[in-house]
This record gives structure tokens, C-alpha cells and sequence, in this order.
């Protein structure tokens, strides 16, 4: 039996991803800090800490909206081989999930509409887990194409009944 070492895999997300991942964020960012100012104005007789407490939070959102999608894209890794698929992402505990070729069941490429603004698309590997399916985020949208072709491929030529 051979062995095989785990060491972090080699590519990155595309470097738009950032971007895009900041465009969602700032989705979500902007109208909850919206929303807890408006709280504030709205539904309190407006003490002073009470306002400090609104804008420091609003701060916040748009703070992590601004520099999370950075720091995750430095920690998100993926690669895929003939005999399995890898995916390590999180910043305190790195979690690692790897697919054996033999495991994988179907792979499915998905492209929402902020995705195809910046010409992005993800690859979802599913498997006989129960862990779920492993998805490789931020792709040039051509690459995740070919990158499903070449699983299919592999997967189809690796003995073994995904079960």
C-alpha cells in the first residue's frame, strides 16, 4: 500500500474572487448596519450610548465586509489529482476535506449572478459522505469548465462504484 502524505494544496482561488466575495459582503453588510442605525434613530429616545453602541456596530459590519474576503482568500486552498480531490479552507482551524476519485458521484458547476459579473464560477465535487459535497469557491468560470470535464473523465476511468 502506498503512502500518501497530506500537504496543503497548491492553487488559490482566482484573484477576482476577492472581489467578488467583497461584493456579496457588502451586500449583506450594508443594510444590516442600515438597519441597526435606523433601530437606533427609529425606536429609541436616542441616548448617546445607545448611539455609540449603533455606529460602532455599523462600523463593524462594513469593517469586516472590507477586509474578511481578503483574509479568507490567503487561507481557502485546492487542488485536484487523479486520485482524489482537496480542499483546505478556515483561518484558526484549518479543515481539510479530500475526496478519493473513486468516492466522487457527480460534479456540478454553478455561476450565480454577481459570479458572472466578475467571470467566476464554482465546482462542486459530490461524494458517498455524509460530510457532503466538497465545492472549490472562485474559479475563472472557463477553468471550472475544463476542471469538471477532467473529473468526469477521471472519475469515469477510476475502478470503483462511488458507494
Amino acid at each position: 500500500m502506498t503512502e500518501l502524505t497530506l500537504r496543503p494544496p497548491r492553487n488559490l482561488a482566482d484573484p477576482r474572487t476577492v472581489a467578488w466575495w467583497t461584493v456579496q459582503a457588502f451586500l449583506l453588510a450594508v443594510p444590516l448596519a442600515a438597519a441597526v442605525l435606523a433601530a437606533y434613530w427609529f425606536l429609541t429616545p436616542r441616548p448617546a450610548v445607545l448611539g455609540g453602541v449603533a455606529v460602532a456596530v455599523a462600523l463593524a459590519c462594513l469593517l469586516s465586509a472590507a477586509t474578511v474576503p481578503r483574509a479568507y482568500y490567503r487561507v481557502q486552498r485546492w487542488e485536484i489529482t487523479d486520485e482524489a480531490v482537496y480542499v483546505r479552507s478556515g483561518w484558526i482551524t484549518h479543515t481539510w476535506r479530500v475526496a478519493p476519485m473513486s468516492r466522487v458521484q457527480t460534479v456540478d458547476t454553478a455561476r450565480g449572478p454577481v459570479q458572472r459579473m466578475f467571470g467566476l464560477a464554482d465546482v462542486t465535487v459530490t461524494t458517498a459522505s455524509a460530510a457532503g459535497a466538497i465545492t472549490i469557491e472562485g474559479l475563472d468560470h472557463e477553468l471550472a469548465a475544463e476542471l469538471a470535464a477532467r473529473l468526469t473523465a477521471v472519475t469515469q476511468a477510476t475502478k470503483g462504484d462511488a458507494t
